[in-house]
């Protein structure tokens, strides 16, 4: 069992498994692991994301569903998105997902993608909603759930304020609005998955949680994975059109 990828999927996961969205009951157990073997406990009890994490170790023959590759590519992306089936995915969806409602996912033929962004867009029912109503709530969740990235400006205690670019509907896709502050924590009660942030880094963020201090290559490979998710879509503009892409969230400087 790898410690780094469990760690890593713990950092991830924890934003929407404290607010009762997800995974076990007690979400605080992923914050007080001290072995990758208790976070593994938890992780299988996160339904949607360990059917993903299990069909990206067998395509890549890792017999390691939290290898840290394999927590890396669906969190985050790299490669082995590229080795798993769209039709496989699919299979061990229906599968699992039986009898849910919502979501365009079953249709997605092709589109179907191993990644957080897949589930946040086409299996969960919010963007369908959002086409349909416009509905602020619905652009909120999509907002909040998806990962995205921001530039740390200030620390406070457990807290920081972060800059990052939400998602903005045009009525037709989803693009990038302008450059805004929020409020995130980063540790709760004293403890936290990271060693700290600091004013200028790069981090990833899920929900209002800082999940990672991340390099400028794994914040690109979030923005355009998500970027190519939603244009498979029908999301997000396949041209430039003076409108900015969801792939350019992460502000500079």
């Amino acid at each position: 069992m790898s410690e780094r990828g469990a760690i890593l999927f713990a950092r991830y996961a924890y934003p929407p498994n404290e607010l009762g969205y997800c995974g076990p009951a007690d979400a605080s157990a992923l914050l007080r692991a001290e072995a990758s073997a208790g976070i593994e406990r938890s992780a299988r009890r996160f339904e949607g994301a360990w059917c993903y994490l299990e069909l990206l170790a067998e395509s890549a023959g890792i017999p390691d569903p939290l290898d840290e590759r394999v927590v890396e590519a669906y969190w985050i992306g790299n490669e082995l998105l590229d080795l798993t089936d769209p039709a496989a995915l699919l299979a061990r969806m229906r599968d699992r997902f039986r009898g849910q409602r919502g979501g365009t996912w079953r249709e997605a033929s092709g589109r179907a993608l191993a990644h957080h962004s897949f589930q946040v867009f086409d299996v969960y029912p919010w963007a369908g909603l959002l086409r349909v109503s416009a509905h602020p709530t619905a652009l909120s969740v999509l907002d909040r759930c998806r990962i995205r990235t921001g530039v740390v400006r200030s620390v406070h205690g457990e807290s920081a304020t972060v800059e990052s670019r939400a998602l903005r509907w045009t009525g037709t896709h989803l693009v990038a609005g302008p450059p805004r502050r929020e409020s995130v924590r980063w540790s709760r009660g004293g403890r936290s998955l990271i060693p700290g942030v600091a004013p200028g880094d790069l981090v990833a963020l899920h929900w209002d949680w800082v999940c990672d201090v991340i390099t400028r290559s794994q914040a690109a490979r979030i923005e355009s994975t998500e970027a190519r998710q939603l244009r498979a879509q029908g999301l997000a503009p396949r041209e430039a059109s003076g409108e900015a892409a969801v792939g350019t969230a992460a502000p500079t400087g």
